[in-house]
């Protein structure tokens, strides 16, 4: 049995992210959607708070140590301010995060420190493969060991910030099994396509790659010999996602709702009609069933338990919550809803992106 009280160190890590996201994220995040570009400095403030350093051991350079709870609590305040600006400023992560639960010794110590310095670090992965019905157990992406270096070979896309990432984490089939390889940006044959142009969270730029005959040292190989384990990192990400998730879906209740009590028709707010106040009741009821499930996965895989069908439920139950949820705000506000005055119309769209987006949400 585990309790619901947060901790005093979780209560204000929580608070603090609550009010970047207000203060920053909030007050940007159009900007952001419109010009297609998180503004630095909304980046470097969110930088120095400090989260991703949170989750490194103090030996390589951090002070503190990964919980998947703790993550979960502060994505979900991140998804609230906005998703597209909080995955421009939790895309480091992806190649850090798997570089401190799988690197090898000389790994972490090479790296890690990379991620506790006081700008903006320039690293991504890319797992995502332009192909019908994707599955990260069966790349086409592959790697194959020629000597004492590795040969990559395929196609990625969805790859975010990758113009300008100087370090790629990119996962590959090798003899049957994914794995993940560093690979540093100047390397001949990587490539990065041109931008797509997303339905949402269009805040962060996101790229193909293309990889031919991409050679890297063996030692570049993620975890050396003992490799990942590809179900526990992509629970990390399913829970990340899922609290994201919960977080924009929260945001288009609250917005309902005020609206629902400001907006008077025929002589009442229109909160006092029925329908509405059954669909926000439903609203509601549905986020904080995501959150409880997202909570569970987190915590058994705090526990070290095998979290991998609760991440994978979390994550179904919240990519649908959060469209549904969103959805239905824009209803809430009836013609309103649509357009882009309100931010309801944005949040939809956020909303539909999650069930594309794997491996994003390693916070």
């Amino acid at each position: 049995m585990y309790s619901f009280e947060l901790t005093s160190e979780q209560k204000m890590l929580v608070e603090t992210v609550h009010r970047y996201a207000e203060k920053e994220l909030r007050t940007t995040y159009r900007e952001s959607e419109e010009t297609k570009v998180v503004p630095d400095k909304i980046v470097q403030t969110g930088w120095e708070l400090g989260l991703l350093p949170g989750s490194i051991e103090p030996q390589y350079g951090g002070f503190g140590e990964y919980s998947a709870l703790t993550s979960a609590l502060y994505l979900e305040e991140l998804g609230w301010g906005d998703v597209g600006s909080s995955l421009h400023l939790l895309t480091p992560s992806l190649f850090a995060m798997p570089v401190a639960l799988f690197g090898s010794a000389a790994q972490k110590k090479r790296y890690l420190p990379l991620f506790c310095e006081e700008k903006f670090t320039r690293a991504t992965a890319a797992l995502t493969e332009p192909v019908v019905q994707f599955d990260p157990a069966n790349l086409a992406t592959r790697a194959e060991k020629q000597g004492d270096a590795y040969v990559l070979n395929g196609r990625k896309t969805f790859v975010p910030l990758a113009a300008d990432a100087e370090l790629f984490l990119v996962y590959a089939e090798e003899n049957g099994l994914t794995q993940g390889f560093i690979v540093a940006a100047h390397a001949s044959g990587l490539t990065v396509g041109p931008r797509i142009q997303m339905m949402g969270a269009q805040a962060l730029p996101v790229y193909h790659l293309t990889l031919e005959n991409v050679t890297i040292p063996k030692e570049n190989r993620l975890g050396g010999l003992k490799g990942v384990r590809l179900n526990r990192l992509l629970t990390v990400s399913r829970i990340g996602l899922a609290a994201l998730a919960v977080g924009q879906a929260r945001a288009a209740y609250e917005y309902a709702l005020a609206y629902a009590k400001e907006r008077e028709a025929f002589g009442e707010p229109i909160a006092h009609r029925q329908s509405i106040a059954f669909m926000l009741a439903q609203m509601a009821i549905e986020i904080e069933s995501a959150r409880l499930m997202c909570w569970e996965a987190a915590y058994k895989f705090d526990c070290g338990e095998d979290a991998t069908q609760a991440g994978s439920l979390a994550k179904l139950l919240a990519e649908r919550m959060v469209l549904e949820v969103t959805d239905n705000a824009v209803q809430v506000l009836g013609g309103h809803g649509y357009i882009r005055e309100h931010p309801v119309e944005l949040w939809l769209r956020n909303g539909r992106g999650f069930a594309a987006w794997d491996g994003w949400g390693i916070g």
